[in-house]
């Protein structure tokens, strides 16, 4: 194995491209972090990290290659047909986390696995690798033009170039992090393979390819460009140009309502990469306006955004709050697609944001305890943070949670020229080896707001310092040097640039203004975040665990309007970033904390402001509402409880594509284009009816099923925004000829083709008068 000196490799700062670019990246090791949660949160990686098996992700690459397996293959997504996906998030993060810690151990992983996989390369023989189940076959098809894509399936496999594109970036991270010159062969003679199956492809067919998910294939093919110089590779990454979706982006049109997040996001990546190499301007226009779409009107307070993973109507997000808000793949993707556009314009905008994701929704999606990530950031009052399990997982938001955690250095610092950007104020030292100066940033902020950058340099040094005063700061930012203060214009929203020949020792300090604002959301001004300067503030509701957790008055609100809110937030005495509502919260007040402190506890983010008029018909409301609660519980002839194991096999639940899983504290049942039963008790001497329970704010267009009835259909069901941010009921009359003589029927839930059955919350039989709803007091 060759390996290269860093310095030969990519390294960081010899990026290739043809459009200048206004800010240039350090190398990770170039940059230390010091004390503090950013620096627990990588140690807590790190220690996950190491704790996996190489061998256990490499289980299918040797299988699928004809070698025998040295491991058993891990659960979770590795386990079904997205296997392979987990080893390239795996080789990025070690590459990460050599390069910023040195630490040998996460070399030696990265060796061992190159090894590996040029071992099952060989055996291929066609410079084909990878660990998709019958990977080799459904490629053959899609290179003969036997096309069947769908969003998420390509011939039969799930999304197989997006697993290919992840084990792409590892090798590439891999050769630009370390310089193993292995992996920059193994990654080449893989591309060479992927151009050799698409080449027989018109424009319509690749275009049928696209289809279905595919990653960030145009960004590491234009990245391999980058590093090897064939101008093949940037004419491949061209080729995965999904038109549906970017010809409308390069043309400013919002159409990312009911489009799958993370499946569009890493296709601007590529663009803005491929602009910096090639400076076609409706790549960056693209870039661009989604960028400004999703930042602007498809985003949280966290900065992260989608709902179930997928956009919604733009400036819609009031109830969209739920179990299931900002896939955290989604803001690594984001903040990935900031940096690029950072590099080609230093934007204060960009850098705002970085720091809001990073803050509120990537260290906050980290436990902080063993280094677990989640999946979702639940945005719904009285959520709990959900994490993932060490070796059951490995879902798209492990496998990119173990990145996330090993590159905070990545974005504190940029340079061009003899200018230092500071974009971030984390603990760090930025090693400027070009210019033989270290810059030591000292800082407790958030918890304080005093920033202090100590410079080392063995000589006079001349570099302009541009410090983001950023677009939450309060107007009055002051900067001294050796504690003689500066005449420099700071305004928010914009760089303060201090140009000075530094010595030894010189100590640059500011203080950032901080107050308690709000952010409501856009389309209801009296449902608010609260934050401290760039930090979103949470309210602590009680243990995970919590009994009440369902009751209408669970989630305080608070009782004032926006102004005289902010005069009833106070700061708690001796615990920074604390704070505390006095006298508006209804039924009680709240304290406040950092949301990226709230693990292991139920919580809220966004706040209903309220008049006294207003709290006492939502009182009103939620106390029918149990009543109504109560009756149906009290009256149904039989009641099944979707997703609960002991009531569906009490009630002989039967089905195929079977799925469950939990919303807003519910279980509920669904299959993709299968079907589900019950069998339950009626009356066959009285008028009968289905009740079932559904979300009202599903995404419309896929839930699309039947209701049957011993195998006679007695209606269909479409659920989308029926109802958006809160659970319905639906009452199914049931014809007497299926009830007569009997007192058990089976009923069934069956989707459409292509489409969801459910979910189903709740099915229960009851008593039919010939109404609705009234028949239970609504």
């Amino acid at each position: 194995m060759e390996v290269l000196p860093m310095n030969k490799g990519w390294a960081g700062e010899q990026r290739r491209t043809t459009v200048p670019l206004q800010a240039k990246s350090f190398r990770l090791q170039d940059v230390k972090l010091l004390d503090s949660p950013f620096q627990r949160a990588r140690e807590a990686d790190a220690a996950y990290l190491l704790t996996l098996d190489p061998d256990r992700l490499l289980s299918r690459f040797r299988e699928y290659a004809g070698l025998k397996p040295k491991g058993a293959i891990y659960g979770g997504w590795e386990s079904e047909t997205l296997s392979g996906h987990s080893l390239g998030h795996y080789l990025s993060a070690c590459s990460l986390m050599f390069a910023a810690t040195g630490d040998t151990r996460f070399k030696e992983r990265i060796a061992y696995i190159l090894d590996e996989l040029e071992a099952c390369q060989n055996a291929h023989g066609d410079g084909y690798v990878s660990a998709i189940p019958n990977g080799r076959t459904l490629f053959q098809e899609v290179a003969q033009g036997n096309i069947r894509a769908k969003a998420f399936d390509l011939n039969g496999g799930w999304s197989p170039f997006y697993t290919l594109h992840k084990l792409f970036a590892g090798l590439r991270d891999v050769w630009r992090y370390y310089g193993f010159r292995q992996a920059l062969e193994i990654e080449t003679r893989l591309a060479d393979w992927v151009q050799q199956t698409l080449m027989g492809l018109d424009e319509k067919k690749m275009q049928e390819v696209l289809g279905c998910e595919f990653g960030g294939m145009n960004e590491v093919l234009a990245d391999l460009y980058a590093d090897v110089g064939d101008l093949g590779y940037l004419q491949l990454s061209r080729r995965f140009q999904h038109k549906a979706v970017l010809d409308p982006l390069a043309r400013g049109e919002d159409r990312l309502a009911n489009l799958h997040g993370n499946t569009q996001i890493p296709k601007l990546i590529g663009l803005a990469r491929r602009y910096q190499l090639s400076g076609d301007p409706l790549d960056l226009t693209a870039a661009e306006n989604f960028w400004e779409f999703v930042t602007h009107h498809h985003s949280y307070a966290t900065g992260g955004n989608s709902e179930g993973e997928y956009f919604g109507p733009p400036d819609q997000l009031a109830d969209r709050l739920t179990d299931k808000t900002t896939e955290t793949c989604n803001t690594y993707n984001m903040l990935k697609l900031t940096r690029l556009l950072f590099e080609t314009d230093a934007r204060v905008a960009y850098a705002d944001f970085y720091e809001r994701a990073l803050y509120n929704h990537i260290l906050a999606s980290q436990d902080p305890t063993d280094g677990m990530v989640t999946y979702f950031v639940p945005l719904r009052g009285g959520c709990a943070k959900q994490y993932s399990m060490p070796f059951d997982t490995f879902t798209c938001c492990l496998g990119t949670g173990m990145e996330n955690h090993a590159k905070y250095e990545d974005s504190i610092y940029f340079h061009d020229q003899d200018v230092l950007y500071v974009n971030l104020f984390i603990p760090s030292e930025v090693a400027w080896k070009e210019k033989g100066v270290v810059v030591r940033q000292e800082t407790q902020f958030p918890e304080g707001d005093k920033v202090s950058l100590v410079f080392q340099c063995d000589k006079l040094t001349d570099v302009a310092l541009r410090i983001r005063c950023a677009s939450w700061a309060e107007p009055g930012l002051r900067f001294s040097v050796n504690s003689q203060q500066l005449d420099v214009p700071a305004r928010p929203g914009s760089y303060a640039e201090i140009r000075r020949p530094w010595r030894n020792g010189d100590r640059l300090e500011f203080r950032i203004p901080m107050k308690v604002r709000l952010e409501a959301m856009p389309d209801n001004p009296k449902r608010v975040a609260i934050f401290y300067g760039p930090i979103l503030l949470s309210g602590e509701l009680g243990p995970e665990r919590d009994p009440a957790v369902n009751n209408y008055d669970y989630v305080p609100v608070l009782m004032a309007d926006a102004n005289s809110l902010l005069k009833r937030i106070e700061p708690v005495t001796g615990q920074p970033c604390t704070f505390r509502t006095t006298g508006v919260g209804k039924p009680r007040d709240v304290t406040l904390i950092p949301f990226f402190r709230m693990h292991h506890r139920r919580y809220a983010v966004y706040w209903d402001l309220v008049t006294p008029e207003e709290w006492a018909r939502r009182m009103a409301k939620g106390q029918a509402e149990q009543r109504h609660q109560r009756e149906l519980e009290a009256k149904p002839v039989d009641f099944v409880n979707p997703g609960d194991t002991d009531s569906e096999n009490a009630h002989q639940m039967k089905g195929e594509k079977l799925e469950t899983d939990e919303f807003n504290n519910r279980k509920y049942r669904l299959s993709r284009n299968g079907w589900f039963s019950y069998d339950l008790k009626v009356l066959q001497d009285q008028p009968m009816a289905l009740l079932c329970t559904y979300w009202g704010g599903e995404r419309s267009g896929t839930r699309i099923f039947e209701l049957l009835v011993d195998g006679e259909m007695i209606a269909s069901q479409s659920l989308g925004e029926n109802r958006p941010g809160q659970f319905f009921e639906e009452v199914y009359p049931i014809p007497t000829k299926l009830t007569n003589g009997k007192s058990r029927v089976q009923v069934m839930f069956r989707a459409q083709p292509d489409k969801w059955a459910g979910g189903v919350f709740d099915v229960r039989t009851i008593r039919h008068s010939g109404g609705g709803l009234e028949d239970f007091g609504r």
